[in-house]
Parts: C-alpha cells; sequence; structure tokens
C-alpha cells in the first residue's frame, strides 16, 4: 500500500476502535435482559432517537446508491427518491411515533414490531407473529446483503483488494459489533455515524462544489447532458454489452433524453410510503423515554434528512462534472463510488479516511439494526412466542437470537457475492418489502378501530406477496407495470385490508378499549 492509502486505513481504523468501545461500554446493560438488548428499556432520548433512527434507515445508500443514481442518470431519478423520503420521514414522526409509543405500552408492552402487531389482536394462535417475523427475516436478509455489498465496495475501490475478501470481513465486524452491544449500542453507535454521515456529505459537497468551479458551472455542465438536470425527464447513457458507458475523446456518451412523466414521478415518490413499515425505525418511536419529546425528535429527523438526501443528490451531479469519463465510475454498479472517487481526490488522506469513515458508519448502523431486528423477529416471536409458548428462559432466547443473527449474515454474505450488484436496487426491494407488508396494516391498526385480526393478515400477505409478483414478474413487462413495486402493493395491501375487515367480525369490546386508550379518548 502507498502511504496515503496506509494513512486513509489507520483513520478508519481509529473510528472503528470507537465504535467498538461504544458496544463495549452498553454491552454490561445490554446483557442483563431480552428488553434492554432488543429494546433498550424504552431509554432513548429524542436526539440518539431521531439520529439514530436516520443512520439506521439510510445506511450506505445515501452516500452510495443515491449519489450514483444521479451521477449515471441525471437528476430526476435521484431528487424525486429523496423528495419522497424526506416527506415520509417527517409525516411518519408527525402521525405514527407518538401513537405507537403509547399503543405499544398499552399492548401488552411489545418490545418488537411483531410482538405489537400480534398484541393488538390477542391472538391466541400466533399466525400475525409468524407471518411478521418471516417477512422481517426475509427482508432484513436482503438489506444486510445490501450492506455487505457497500463493504466490499469501499475497502475494494480504496485500498485495490479482493470485493469477495472485504465484503467478508465488512460482514463479520458488523455481527461481532451485534453481539456484544444490542440495541442500546447500536441506538448510540448511530447517533455518532449520523454525525459522522452528514459532516462527510457536507464537507464533499462544498469541496467538490469549489473544485467543479461554481454551482453555476456545476448546473451548467449538467445541462449540457440531454434530460441530466431536469425533474421531467432522464438521462440514458449510451452502453456496450456490458453495460460500459461508451467514452468517445474522453466525452461519456448519451443517448437522447428519456421520459419521466407524471406517474413515474408519483413512483418514485412512493419510496416515501416505506418509512410506515420500516422496523429499524418504528422501534425507535417505542424505545423513547418520553412521548412529549417526540416533537424534538421530529424536528431533529427531518432536518438532518434535507440536508443529507440534498447534498447526496448533489454530489452525483458534482461528481459528473468532475470526472465524466473516470474508468470506475462508467457502469451503473460502479458509478456508486463517486462518493469515494471524490473524497479521494479532494482531501488529504487523513481526512479521506475520516470521511471514509462516513460510508462505514452508515454501513456499520444499518447492518446492525437490520440483523438485530432479524434475529429478534426469530428469537422472541418465533422461538418464544410460538415454539415454547412464551416458556422459554430469557437467557436461551438471546443465544437464540445470536445463532439466527450469524445465520442470517451467512445468507447475506451469499446474495452480496456479486461484485456488480447495484446497491440501490437491492435496498429499493427490501424497502418496498417493508413498506408494503408492514405499512398498511401499521396505519390501520393504529388509527382506525375497525381492522380485525383477519384484516391484519390478510393485508400484510396481500402486501408481501404482491412486491415479489410485481417485481419479478409484472414490472419487465414495461409501460404502467413498470412502476416502483411499493405502491401497487401499498394499495393492494390497504384495499385488502378494509374489504377483509368490513366483512369479517368486528373486533373484541377489550381490543377497542385499548384502542381507545391508546387514542388517548
Amino acid at each position: 500500500m502507498s502511504g496515503d492509502t496506509l494513512k486513509i486505513l489507520f483513520a478508519m481504523i481509529g473510528y472503528m476502535l470507537v465504535v467498538i468501545g461504544i458496544g463495549l461500554y452498553f454491552a454490561k446493560r445490554a446483557q442483563a435482559n431480552s428488553e434492554n438488548y432488543f429494546l433498550g428499556g424504552r431509554s432513548l432520548g429524542p436526539w440518539v432517537a431521531a439520529m439514530s433512527a436516520e443512520a439506521s434507515d439510510m445506511s450506505g445508500w445515501l452516500l452510495m446508491g443515491l449519489p450514483g443514481v444521479a451521477y449515471w442518470c441525471g437528476l430526476a431519478d435521484a431528487a424525486w427518491t429523496a423528495v419522497g423520503l424526506a416527506l415520509g420521514t417527517y409525516v411518519n414522526w408527525l402521525i405514527v411515533a407518538k401513537r405507537l409509543r403509547r399503543y405499544s405500552a398499552v399492548s401488552g408492552d411489545a418490545i418488537t414490531v411483531p410482538d405489537f402487531l400480534s398484541n393488538r389482536f390477542h391472538e391466541d394462535r400466533k399466525i400475525i407473529l409468524a407471518i411478521s417475523a418471516i417477512f422481517i427475516l426475509i427482508f432484513f436478509t436482503v438489506y444486510a446483503a445490501s450492506c455487505f455489498v457497500t463493504c466490499g465496495k469501499l475497502f475494494s475501490t480504496l485500498f485495490g483488494l479482493s470485493y469477495h475478501s472485504m465484503m467478508i470481513a465488512g460482514a463479520v465486524f458488523v455481527v461481532v459489533y451485534t453481539f456484544i452491544g444490542g440495541f442500546l449500542a447500536e441506538s448510540a453507535s448511530d447517533f455518532m455515524q449520523a454525525v459522522v454521515m452528514v459532516i462527510a456529505l457536507l464537507t464533499i459537497l462544498i469541496l467538490g462544489t469549489s473544485a467543479a468551479g461554481g454551482l453555476d458551472a456545476v448546473i451548467a455542465n449538467a445541462k449540457e447532458i440531454p434530460g441530466y438536470f431536469s425533474m421531467t425527464s432522464i438521462a440514458t447513457p449510451e452502453t456496450d454489452a456490458a453495460g460500459v458507458q461508451n467514452v468517445v475523446g474522453g466525452i461519456p456518451q448519451f443517448g437522447g433524453a428519456g421520459s419521466y412523466g407524471l406517474l413515474t414521478i408519483i413512483s418514485t415518490l412512493s419510496w416515501g410510503l416505506g418509512y410506515f413499515g420500516v422496523p429499524q425505525v418504528l422501534l425507535r418511536f417505542m424505545a423513547i423515554r418520553k412521548e412529549e419529546e417526540l416533537k424534538k425528535s421530529r424536528r431533529i429527523a427531518t432536518v438532518w434528512c434535507f440536508i443529507s438526501l440534498s447534498a447526496a443528490v448533489m454530489i452525483g451531479l458534482i461528481g459528473r462534472a468532475l470526472f465524466p469519463a473516470e474508468t470506475s465510475l462508467l457502469t451503473a454498479g460502479g458509478a456508486e463510488n463517486v462518493f469515494v472517487v471524490l473524497s479521494q481526490a479532494l482531501l488529504p488522506a487523513v481526512m479521506a479516511g475520516v470521511i471514509m469513515a462516513g460510508i462505514l458508519a452508515a454501513t456499520i448502523s444499518s447492518s446492525d439494526s437490520y440483523l438485530l431486528i432479524a434475529a429478534s423477529a426469530f428469537a422472541k416471536n418465533i422461538y418464544e412466542g410460538i415454539m415454547k409458548k412464551n416458556q422459554a428462559d430469557d437467557k436461551v432466547v438471546m443465544k437464540v437470537s445470536r445463532i439466527v443473527l450469524l445465520l442470517i449474515a451467512l445468507i447475506g454474505i451469499v446474495i452480496a457475492w456479486d461484485e456488480n450488484s447495484v446497491i440501490f436496487s437491492i435496498v429499493s426491494f427490501a424497502w418496498a418489502g417493508f413498506g408494503a407488508t408492514f405499512g398498511p396494516v401499521m396505519l390501520f391498526s393504529l388509527f382506525w378501530k375497525r381492522i380485525n385480526r383477519a384484516g391484519a393478515i390478510a393485508g400484510m400477505l396481500s402486501g408481501g406477496i404482491m412486491v415479489f409478483v410485481w417485481n419479478r414478474f409484472l414490472s419487465p413487462l414495461g409501460g404502467v407495470f413498470a412502476i416502483y413495486e411499493l405502491f401497487p402493493a401499498f394499495v393492494i395491501s390497504c384495499i385488502v385490508i378494509v374489504i377483509v375487515s368490513l366483512c369479517t367480525k368486528e373486533p373484541s369490546e377489550q381490543i377497542i378499549k385499548e384502542f381507545e386508550q391508546a387514542a388517548g379518548k
């Protein structure tokens, strides 16, 4: 390795030591019982709740996936996605957070999302519990794979090492860290990582804009590419059979501007619907120590999202102005390295190492959340709640969770094995899965007292299955079917919930009483 590369490595190692220190600090409290391990004893303050929710949600996708989309095909796809996510963040904190915090305590003091949904409908036969846990296991395994892809791409780009060995090393670190600290360590480190992420984005945004000759120069360059700097059309890179963009005389080649119509915009904005169903964010609502602090958390989370998402989109445009024909950026997957390329070019080695820690921070903050929640879904909901009928020893439950966590990580490594994987695509599928499976049933459970157990089961199954059906079979047909699978699956789930609930038996008086108590009536 060169001297600069070693400096970057040492800076990143220093950062990782701090993260490990946080895990060790919280380890004793985390091991006390499963509630502390999985939910932190409902003790999160407003800053930690807000920042950890956003950091665990955005992942390496924010620093690699979103800038990569902007670099590859221009403003529209990345910007409308960012708008949808920002709106979704605000509305979720505004209408869901307080009600869920109160309802999860009223409804059997639930400490996981499947727990809450099962308790909400007073299940004897734990069908909702099982369905919830299975979908969480499936989609969080996919999510974890996206994080491992990020680790592999980051380190192989930085140090010229094997993608596969770096991806496995990143996965091992995340597993060990999650074993140690649990939810409190995860949330505390996520808070720090959210700070690192926004500093990293703003640093590259400011330095990159200056290096490109100012904002006007960046915009002027973008406008020269057909459809690139538009919210209603999209750039279309000309590529060869291998998907590599053609370059002639040092100039990347583009075809004519592609259409980006109203249906596509609605489809892209629907990313915001995912927030109502992602467990890593919903858990923060359940874990905050006081309802009164949620207003402050909402403001913090919304401001963080606006700044971070805006900066990530602009970094993609800046990268296209500064490195239009960089060899490592000439494929859709390779374009996701634009943040790394800019950091190495614009910063001294040690500073670049700290900024690279921003990507690592995002990846760790997300993957430990995914692994922990997925493991808890099996250990608490399937093993303890169904297999042992709530008779399992708490320490045994925690051991089972760690075994499952390891198995999920191994499957995630298998999914991430293809080094040409596109982070944005992997995340978008898992995001749709959570949004359509849990979003509608969560909203109806919190705000419609007529929803019953049959409606909840039908809604979850229809939403989750439709994500697979739309993505695998309908989307390839093109035309109206090419929209993001989250939108149709979410709508179908809502319709099914209403129809099935109205056609079946009304909820019991006890369930209605708990609903009204959570609603403050």
